[in-house]
């Protein structure tokens, strides 16, 4: 039988959840917060129920913890009047996210529709606003159409996939703009230089950067290189906070500086930070919550996680196949955490073919007949696009995942051309795990059913995922009766001593190799999987800093061995 967890942030929930200002890197004065209870209908008919938003309903946190039909509409409703002086001119609706299509009306107008389940979108609402306001979002999810990303979300969860999530799952929330005003920041870093870009070349005003000083906007653009730059890293993660003011208008925002590169050191092709090998040590994060599902209770959550992850001497986390709200990586910023980010798979996931045939060696496979679905490959696209345009000025993230184990994957080359002309920035994985087969910056393995044993070829090495030791904790456990993961420890002193085993005997030999990064799977357990580092609730840590910090030292000194 399946048990309700709460986490300890969930428990102690007040009734406006995440009240926090949604977009760090482009923030304005002017933010009203619409969380909380909405009234919510399942079949568009009669709003007789109230969820709370951000939550999704399948979730204990809305409220609803229920999974409506496929294809059914779920109706959200609330009004909302407007401070005096609000409205500077235009008054701008923002969706963090909705899974899959969303419809938008206000005082009865339809104003937009979006598709996409992963990404921010924004309407402006000016027109059709009156003194109190009806708003109405309409979304509507359907996962037996594999041509939509949908992640590790499935209709029969279970083993490595998870409960469905539908609806909106993110913050939803009004700001005013004057009628000209700063519609995006693209921020690129390239060594030493940051070039911040309005995308407006009309666009006249200052950029303001903290201890450096102000700088005039050329063609709605401005390029700094400081004197004596600071580079970001998670051992020190600075970042330069700057301002940008255009004729009526004021965003906040902030960058970093760092380098990446690929060199030969010792004979191995090597990831370079700041120009330096930096061994990788990771976690594959899922970004699930027991009570929240895609939304942790509060977004002091995620700070829990990547604060308990650097504890045990942890640097990086790849973020698996979910793109997280921005503020997921604002604490990455701030507090110094790589992050690796997959791309949400679409198209179809077959055992045969994706987990079985690998694990016997069969691993490269051309990929030119899979996924032939023509839109499938237009809304992977799409998404890839969406999600790297909301993501890249975001320093922690090195590198960009685009197909994890073959699921959903087609034409790896084109799709790392196209992801290519989106950033040319960071480093690209294409083929995470197996069916290496043309273009990628890295030679990506995963390792599960023997013994890590790795030596670098032609490009920098990556075990983009291995490990996943099971150990259940009881009074934490999702699913009682299920256990998912690879090999089983009792306590989690057993599972202490077998991690640690596994770093010294295995990975450790493999970074003398030429190994640039390693992730173990993962940060907490996730429903049937038992394999985290923190159980589902969180509420649980199943390893101490003594046994790993000691362990992450020895993984760098190993690079200068």
């Amino acid at each position: 039988m399946l048990q309700e967890l709460y986490t300890a942030r969930g428990e102690q929930l007040t009734a406006a959840p995440w009240q926090i200002y949604p977009r760090p890197q482009l923030r304005r004065d002017s933010f009203i917060n619409l969380n909380g209870a909405w009234e919510f209908a399942p079949d568009g008919a009669n709003y007789d129920r109230t969820i709370r938003v951000p939550f999704c309903p399948e979730s204990l946190l809305s409220g609803i913890g229920e999974h409506f039909p496929e294809g059914s509409t779920l109706c959200y409703r609330r009004s909302f009047a407007l401070p005096a002086n609000f409205n500077r001119g235009r008054v701008l609706l923002h969706i963090g996210a909705a899974d899959q299509q969303a419809e938008i009306f206000v005082n009865g107008q339809l104003l937009t529709r979006h598709e996409g389940g992963y990404e921010a979108f924004s309407v402006d609402i000016t027109g059709a606003l009156a003194e109190t306001n009806a708003l109405v979002i309409r979304c509507r999810d359907d996962l037996r159409d594999k041509s939509f990303p949908y992640g590790k979300q499935t209709l029969t969860r279970g083993g490595m996939w998870y409960t469905p999530v539908s609806g909106i799952w993110q913050t939803v929330w009004l700001e005013s703009v004057p009628e000209v005003y700063i519609q995006r920041l693209n921020i690129e870093n390239r060594g030493g230089s940051v070039t911040i870009d309005t995308g407006n070349p009309a666009l006249s005003g200052t950029v303001t950067v903290a201890g450096l000083g102000s700088f005039p906007l050329k063609d709605g653009a401005v390029t700094v290189t400081p004197e004596n730059p600071h580079f970001w890293s998670p051992e020190a993660p600075y970042l330069y906070e700057f301002t940008v003011e255009a004729g009526e208008d004021r965003v906040e925002s902030y960058f970093a500086l760092r380098t990446l590169e690929v060199k030969t050191v010792g004979g191995h092709p090597r990831l370079c930070l700041n120009g330096k090998p930096y061994f990788f040590h990771g976690l594959l994060d899922q970004g699930y919550w027991s009570d929240g599902l895609f939304t942790p209770a509060v977004p002091e959550c995620y700070a829990d996680d990547i604060l308990a992850m650097k504890k045990l001497g942890f640097n990086t986390l790849r973020k698996h196949i979910k793109i997280e709200p921005e503020e997921f990586y604002y604490q990455c910023d701030k507090l110094g955490m790589v992050v690796f980010q997959d791309m949400v798979n679409n198209g179809s996931y077959s055992y045969l073919r994706d987990t079985a045939i690998p694990n016997i060696g069969i691993q490269r496979l051309p990929d030119c007949l899979w996924n032939r679905s023509q839109r499938a490959h237009d809304r992977f696209f799409a998404g890839m696009e969406a999600a790297v345009k909301q993501l890249k000025n975001h320093p922690c993230i090195l590198y960009w995942t685009i197909f994890n184990e073959g699921w959903g994957q087609f034409h790896s080359s084109k799709a790392y051309d196209f992801l290519r002309q989106l950033d040319d920035t960071r480093w690209i994985d294409a083929t995470s795990g197996w069916f290496r087969w043309g273009k990628t910056d890295v030679d990506s393995r995963h390792v599960y059913f023997r013994k890590v044993k790795l030596r670098s070829g032609t490009k920098p090495l990556v075990l983009s995922e291995f490990g996943g030791k099971v150990c259940k904790i009881a009074g934490h456990i999702f699913h009682p009766d299920k256990t998912y993961g690879y090999g089983g420890c009792e306590t989690p002193e057993a599972l202490g001593d077998t991690v640690e085993a596994l770093y010294r005997t295995e990975i450790l030999p493999c970074v003398r190799e030429g190994l640039c990064a390693a992730i173990y799977t993962q940060v907490s357990d996730v429903e049937d999987e038992v394999n985290g580092l923190l159980t589902y609730d969180r509420k649980v840590e199943k390893l101490t800093p003594e046994r790993m910090k000691p362990v992450a030292a020895a993984l760098q000194a190993a690079l200068r061995e």
